[in-house]
C-alpha cells in the first residue's frame, strides 16, 4: 500500500516490514539508517512510547524522524472520520482501542475479556472492533448502526459480515488499513495521499 502510495508520487522510497523484538532498539536502528519514519503494529504500540522524543498518547502506530528526534503519533482515530455516533460499542482494551478514544463519543462502553464480557451494543449506533478476532461473531450487529472492524486480512470478517447482511455501513479492516495508512503518509512526506492508489493496492493484494 505504501509502496504504491510513493511510486503514485514519484517518491524514489521503500517501505518494508520488520520482525521486532526490542522496539526501543529497533527504532534506533532505523534512525541511525537514515529512515524517514515507520509504522509500529501490535504488541508494540505502547511500548514505543519509550523511543520518543514527542508522543501523541499513550499508544503511538506512526514514527516520523526528523531533525534527530523521534516523533510518535497514532493515525488510527482517522479510521472514524466522517463518522457520527452518541453512542459506541468498542470490543477491546488494547493499544487500538486506547488510540480511538479521542474520536469516539463521550458515551462509550470498553469491552474486553478480562473487564465486562460479553460485549452489549444495545442502543449503540457505532460499534467497533478493536481486537484481532476475525472468525467469531463478539457481537450482534443490527441495522442502521456503523459498524467498524479494525481485523483485516483476506476475507470478511464474521462481524463485517454479519453487519453488511443486517444493513449496517461498514468499515472494513482493510478500509480501516488505508484510512490510518494514509494518514501517515502524509506525516511522513507532507503530501496529499494518493487514497485511491493506496485502496487499489489494499484490495488486489492476495
Amino acid at each position: 500500500m505504501q509502496n504504491a502510495a510513493f511510486a503514485a508520487c514519484g517518491l524514489d522510497w521503500r517501505y518494508e516490514a520488520r520482525d521486532v523484538e526490542d522496539v526501543v532498539d529497533a527504532v534506533a536502528r532505523l534512525r541511525e539508517e537514515g529512515f524517514a519514519g515507520a509504522n509500529i503494529t501490535i504488541p508494540h504500540k505502547q511500548a514505543v512510547v519509550a523511543a520518543c522524543d514527542e508522543a501523541e498518547g499513550g499508544a503511538v502506530n506512526t514514527l516520523v524522524f526528523r531533525d534527530g528526534r523521534v516523533l510518535g503519533f497514532n493515525t488510527d482515530r482517522r479510521i472514524l472520520d466522517g463518522i457520527r455516533a452518541s453512542r459506541a460499542c468498542v470490543i477491546g482494551a488494547g493499544g487500538a482501542a486506547r488510540a480511538l478514544a479521542p474520536a469516539l463519543p463521550a458515551d462509550t462502553r470498553f469491552f474486553s475479556r478480562s473487564t465486562v464480557w460479553p460485549p452489549d451494543a444495545a442502543g449503540c449506533d457505532l460499534v467497533v472492533n478493536a481486537t484481532p478476532v476475525r472468525d467469531e461473531l463478539l457481537v450482534e450487529p443490527v441495522g442502521g448502526q456503523t459498524v467498524v472492524d479494525l481485523a483485516y486480512g483476506p476475507g470478511e470478517t464474521a462481524l463485517v459480515a454479519a453487519a453488511r447482511a443486517a444493513g449496517c455501513e461498514v468499515v472494513d479492516g482493510l478500509e480501516a488499513l488505508v484510512r490510518q495508512g494514509a494518514a501517515s503518509f502524509l506525516l511522513w512526506t507532507g503530501l496529499e495521499p494518493p487514497v485511491d492508489a493506496m485502496r487499489r493496492a489494499v484490495r488486489s493484494s492476495p
